[in-house]
Formats: C-alpha cells, sequence, structure tokens
C-alpha cells in the first residue's frame, strides 16, 4: 500500500541541471557564482536590501541575536507554539526565553500576550509565521517599536506568505527563512538571512566567517565566531527552486483547498486560518479537534498510522518541553498561556507534500473521517 508521507519536495529537471552545474564547474573564481545569483534574486523576491545564505534558519537567528547585542541578562520573546529552532538561539547566547501565547485563529504570537511579557530587560522578540500563516506584524512592530525591542522575524515556514501586500521575510529588522528539506522551498538543508540595515549586515557577515573582516586574505582574525555558509549545490538548488516559488506556493494552496473541500463536513474541526488581507501558504495543512472528540493528538496519529498515513503533532508549548519545563519562565508560561494549552493537545499536521493529488487526499479525509467518526465524546 502507498505509504502517505508528511512531506516531500518538488524537484525537476531545473533543479537537478543547476546541480549538476554547480557540482562540475563551481569551484576556484566561480565558487560564489550561485550564492550571490541565490542571494540576489532572494533579496528580490522579499523587498529586501541584502541576503545572506546560511546553513540553517537556527543559524540566522543566532547570528541576528549576537549581531543585535543580546546576551547574558537579556530577554528575549518567542511564541510558545514553535519548533525549537526558533528559541535555541537566545539560548546560545546566554539569554533568558520568554514564552509568549498565541493567537486563537492565527496560532501566530499574539500581540496581547507580546506587549504582557516585555520587561525592562526584554531585548528582542522572535514572530513565527507558523505554518505558513502571518502574525499581526503590524502591531507587533508597533509595541517593538514603543519599547525600544529589535524584531527577528522567523519566516522558516512562510515562503510566499503575505500580510497586507508584503511578503514574509520583509517585516523583521532582521528575517530569516528555512529551506529544510520537508520545506515549500528547499536545499537539503539551509536558510536565508535578510536585513536592510547595512551596518547589522556587515557585523552579521563577520560573525559567520570565523571573525574574518572583509576582505580579509590573511586568515589574520579579528575574534572568535562562526562558521555559517552554505554549499554552492545548495545554492543551485535553492535558486532553482526559487525560479520556480510562485508554482511551488499554488500548489501548496491546491492542497489545503482540496484538504478544506473534503473536510468541509466533518463536525468541531478547524483547518488553518487565513484572515482578510494576509495569504497563507500552508506549509503544513492543520487540523485542531474540537471539545466533542474524546481523543489526543499522540492517540489520532497512530490510528491514522494504521490506514499508512503520516502525521506530525502540532507543535507543543516550549515551556512545556524538557529542555525548558524547569526554566523560571516556563512556569509563568504554563499559567498564563491558556490557548497554547488548550490548542496543542488536540491538532496535528495532516501529510502536506508536493507528490500529494486529489485522490490521495480524497482517501486521507475519508480515512480521518471515519476515524473521528468513532471518536466522538
Amino acid at each position: 500500500m502507498t505509504r502517505y508521507y508528511v512531506s516531500g519536495p518538488s524537484i525537476t529537471q531545473k533543479e537537478i541541471d543547476y546541480v549538476t552545474d554547480a557540482v562540475s564547474c563551481c569551484w576556484y573564481e566561480k565558487a560564489n557564482v550561485y550564492h550571490e545569483r541565490f542571494e540576489k534574486a532572494f533579496a528580490a523576491y522579499t523587498g529586501r536590501k541584502f541576503a545572506m545564505a546560511l546553513p540553517s534558519c537556527t543559524s540566522g537567528i543566532h547570528l541576528a541575536l549576537c549581531a543585535l547585542g543580546v546576551g547574558p541578562g537579556d530577554e528575549v520573546i518567542v511564541p510558545e507554539i514553535t519548533w525549537i529552532a526558533s528559541a535555541a538561539p537566545a539560548s546560545y547566547v546566554g539569554a533568558e526565553t520568554v514564552f509568549a501565547d498565541i493567537d486563537e485563529k492565527t496560532w501566530c504570537i499574539s500581540a496581547e500576550s507580546f506587549s504582557q511579557c516585555i520587561s525592562n530587560r526584554t531585548k528582542a522578540v522572535i514572530p513565527v509565521d507558523i505554518y505558513g500563516n502571518m502574525p499581526e506584524m503590524d502591531r507587533l512592530r508597533e509595541i517593538a517599536r514603543k519599547h525600544h525591542i529589535a524584531v527577528i522575524e522567523d519566516a522558516a515556514q512562510a515562503i510566499g506568505a503575505e500580510y497586507q501586500d508584503q511578503r514574509a521575510g520583509s517585516f523583521g529588522d532582521v528575517s530569516v527563512f528555512s529551506f529544510h528539506g520537508s520545506k515549500t522551498l528547499t536545499t537539503g538543508e539551509g536558510g536565508m538571512l535578510l536585513t536592510d540595515d547595512a551596518g547589522l549586515f556587515a557585523r552579521i557577515q563577520i560573525l559567520r566567517d570565523h571573525g574574518r573582516l572583509p576582505g580579509d586574505r590573511m586568515f589574520f582574525n579579528s575574534e572568535v565566531a562562526y562558521k555559517y555558509k552554505m554549499s554552492s549545490m545548495q545554492a543551485a538548488l535553492g535558486l532553482a527552486q526559487l525560479e520556480r516559488v510562485e508554482e511551488l506556493v499554488r500548489h501548496k494552496r491546491q492542497i489545503f483547498a482540496w484538504y478544506e473541500a473534503h473536510l468541509q463536513d466533518v463536525p468541531d474541526i478547524t483547518l488553518n486560518f487565513e484572515a482578510p488581507k494576509t495569504k497563507n501558504t500552508y506549509w503544513m495543512v492543520t487540523v485542531i479537534l474540537g471539545p466533542s472528540y474524546g481523543i489526543t493528538k499522540e492517540q489520532l496519529m497512530e490510528l491514522l498510522s494504521e490506514s499508512n498515513i503520516d502525521s506530525r503533532p502540532f507543535f507543543h508549548p516550549l515551556s512545556s518541553i524538557p529542555a525548558y519545563s524547569s526554566s523560571k519562565q516556563a512556569k509563568l508560561a504554563r499559567e498564563r498561556n491558556k490557548v497554547s494549552y488548550r490548542l496543542s493537545p488536540r491538532g496535528i499536521n495532516l501529510p502536506s507534500g508536493f507528490y500529494l493529488t486529489e485522490d490521495m487526499v480524497a482517501f486521507i479525509c475519508k480515512a480521518l473521517s471515519s476515524t473521528l467518526a468513532g471518536a466522538r465524546a
């Protein structure tokens, strides 16, 4: 029987040709050709002045925090519901992570909760464009400006998403993307950092190359820093994917439309939300069960697996996982973040890969509907 995997890329002859060219020719004086093309094209796509290809989105957040001078004694606010990569770099630099609640509909960081979490130690906020959706960036930026807080937009999951006619990646003092193998646009592993601040970008260039000053040819390092670079083959793959990005985004939105149509008669469930003046790119089609179902996400995932359907859990609240659960901030968050703790136990990500056809989605929806019919409380 067919196994329905959670994710999977769209790879065409274009990607194969670009990567083959990179591995064959991008050495010596041509070593950075695909990096330059990819970065220039990505900056243009997102409307930013500067772009830097990196080995991961996590490294981008780490570099941004370092360049902004965030360190011990400072606080960084992150949404309760996200992958740990959004929060871990705050720990790398010795800052304290503060967990804000999410919005009931968008599942992104709540502007109200962000405001309530601010202290005189807050130096940065990292809003996450969760599952391809967008938070209320105008409100978040207004609050951040008022309190002199840097905004690092984690657009890892949201290539092509839009908020009030601006693309994801165009909002933060620094913005970052992920090109992990599961993402809409992939380089296997990889990331991109974006900013409009020339001084900040210059500082990040030094930090990402072992503390070498621009133009250094003597390997005479000015400080101890990091090694965060992408390979030519990854950059070539990313460029080919970027040249197809509108096609990829349309396909993701089509997959969600199929799910929406086939699940419209299933009672008491909620799918990904798209607010007015927002374009959701539905990286992961997600379903939240209502209270009428007597089943947890773990149980639902196991039952779907019996029908050869893979799924992923809606992210666990960061304050609940072992990596953070013993911290002072986690204890406060568990009392404060009611929406996160209500939604997370009842949510799963359904198969969302580019391999899906409407018939496959129909099969998955039928299996899900049947499973849920037997789980009504």
